[in-house]
């Protein structure tokens, strides 16, 4: 073996330049004892990925550069070890007059104590959630560098993640005598992106003939969600390994020098199936959100229905039963299959459970409004005012007791603006803004015949996923009565949202109009509610946050 080198898929935190470099090190430390020696950790590893506007701050972009230099001074004494590390560079306030802006997305090459080559990103993302040339500017340069002991030297070149998307980064580095590429990144996971990356590496490895190891991060960060799954590619395009998903791993590669080849040999971690990656990111989301910002527990409204049955279902596997607690909140429209469901789930998990009755909050209310609703029959003003009733509840038990509510709205009520504001839309984090109805339900039935973190066999009780979906907030409601069937509303969400085909596009493709008419208005006129919901958890290649900027008022309709 020519070399030893080591992936440090790990979780970081944004701001927590201490914490991050201390990883770095004992990581590095302890892969130098089992021979590695070159270390490579993910995109803008020291600060955490993204730092949004904190990139902008001179004070953030110092501590990084002490940061990189205290992880240097701890690294000296490892003969021959090389760690890789991202950070921001430029606009340092001690170094550069305030005239001088510019900052570099960078990767620094460290090695016994110094800093011996740093590199900057060339290619900036600016679409989907990325907004890097926002705080960056591209660098120029080219970074090739020696890792290994003497006799068995490797020239690897540096690419951070976007660069590899692109042939030039990588034909510039190969010409610079590079024998293998390193590329490190901070990707967001949507279903199916795992594939793409390994196939567009695929297109790299092939343009420029040279090996690659991808470096990734993992963990969550607000809505969006890295899932690991770093991997290396021969120079032919085999998988020469791949790490597991969404858990932290040192991912080690053997690096062979036959003749003038370099061969890579790794452990392969199987290909996982979209619902097991579905769930995996919503069990991280939730995990990460609440354990970075330091909740001690979560709360949520338990309806006797789908959306908030999948959520508990999530929030024990991230957080085990004990810091999840579940209240139901009947009105005089909740069916008892409806109670008697909700019972069943919550004594399977064994969460606690509650039910408080918003009956007398209900009579209280409409006797508050009877004078100026008289004569007025009732509508969607009654329905919305049990749907606050319950937000009230569950906001003050939030403040009381610390729990942040988890709301359990989906991606098609979300479009559609099926959901009340200061009602089901009220609280801290919505774990499942991102799934479609469909995909709820087929989550569902997904979880209760795989039990990954050991919970419970069959946590959702089978009558909430077969009977129809309702707000039960009048009388035999369903959602269909407000709704086209959810089969047709998110095929054109797909269309519409996700993929920006335009209403005759969908309709051409066979779809109603009155349809596409409706659904495309609602997903339009319901843009102020978004605004006002809560962060969630990014799952697809287009969600309702930083994949979707429209305004408010908005007179175009195509």
């Amino acid at each position: 073996m020519t070399l030893k080198l080591c992936v440090a898929q790990l979780n970081f935190v944004v701001g927590d330049l201490a914490g991050n470099s201390q990883k770095i090190i004992d990581a590095a430390h302890l892969a130098y004892a089992d021979g590695v020696r070159l270390l490579l950790t993910p995109e803008l590893s020291i600060c955490g990925y993204a730092a949004e506007d904190l990139f902008l701050r001179h004070a953030f972009i110092d501590a990084c550069d002490d940061a990189v230099k205290t992880v240097a001074r701890a690294l000296a004494g490892l003969k021959d070890m090389t760690v890789v590390v991202g950070h921001p560079t430029g606009g340092d306030s001690r170094t550069r007059s305030v005239a001088v802006q510019s900052r570099f997305n960078s990767a620094s090459v460290l090695c016994e104590g110094s800093v011996v080559a740093t590199y900057a990103k060339r290619e900036l993302p600016n679409y989907q959630v990325f907004d890097e040339r926002r705080y960056f500017t591209p660098g120029q340069g080219v970074c090739v560098f020696e890792a290994g002991e003497a006799g068995h030297k490797v020239k690897v070149g540096l690419l951070i993640c976007e660069d590899a998307w692109f042939e030039e980064p990588a034909r510039l580095t190969q010409a610079a005598g590079a024998d293998m590429l390193a590329v490190i990144n901070a990707s967001p996971f949507h279903v199916g992106k795992g594939d793409e990356r390994e196939q567009m590496m695929r297109i790299r490895v092939a343009a420029c003939g040279l090996p690659l190891v991808y470096a990734h991060l993992v963990g969550g960060q607000d809505e969006v969600i890295f899932e690991g799954h770093s991997f290396a590619l021969n120079a032919d395009g085999t998988v020469a390994g791949r790490a597991p998903s969404f858990i932290e791993n040192v991912f080690v590669v053997a690096v062979d020098r036959a003749q003038a080849a370099i061969h890579l040999v790794a452990k392969v971690a199987p290909q996982r199936s979209p619902e097991a990656d579905l769930w995996d990111a919503l069990v991280l989301g939730v995990r990460d959100y609440i354990g970075k910002n330091g909740f001690p527990s979560v709360i949520l409204g338990l309806s006797g229905g789908i959306d908030s049955a999948l959520v508990l279902a999530v929030a024990v596997d991230a957080l085990g039963k004990d810091r999840v607690r579940t209240v139901m909140m009947p009105s005089p429209y909740t069916a008892d299959i409806s109670w008697i469901d909700a019972r069943d789930m919550a004594a399977r998990l064994g969460v606690r459970y509650d039910e408080i009755s918003i009956v007398p909050e209900f009579d209280a209310f409409k006797a508050s409004l009877a004078g100026e609703f008289k004569g007025l029959a009732e509508d969607t003003t009654e329905e919305n005012i049990q749907a606050r009733i319950r937000g009230t509840l569950l906001m003050a038990l939030s403040n009381k007791f610390g729990s942040i509510v988890l709301t359990t709205g989906n991606k098609s009520e979300m479009a559609t603006g099926y959901c009340t504001l200061y009602g089901d839309m009220a609280g801290g984090f919505a774990v499942i803004k991102d799934l479609a109805k469909t995909t709820v339900f087929r989550l569902a039935r997904w979880r209760n015949v795989n039990d990954p973190y050991g919970t419970h066999p069959e946590p959702i009780p089978e009558r909430i996923i077969t009977r129809p979906p309702s707000a039960e907030l009048r009388p035999d409601q369903t959602d269909q009565d407000s709704l086209p069937p959810y089969e047709v509303l998110d095929a054109i969400l797909e269309r519409y949202m996700e993929n920006d085909q335009g209403m005759e596009d969908i309709i051409a493709a066979g779809f109603a109009r009155a349809d596409v008419e409706k659904v495309t208005r609602l997903i339009k006129i319901n843009e102020y509610k978004r605004r006002q919901a809560p962060v969630g958890i990014r799952v697809t290649h287009r969600s309702f946050g930083k994949d979707w900027r429209y305004p408010i008022t908005n007179r175009f309709r195509a």
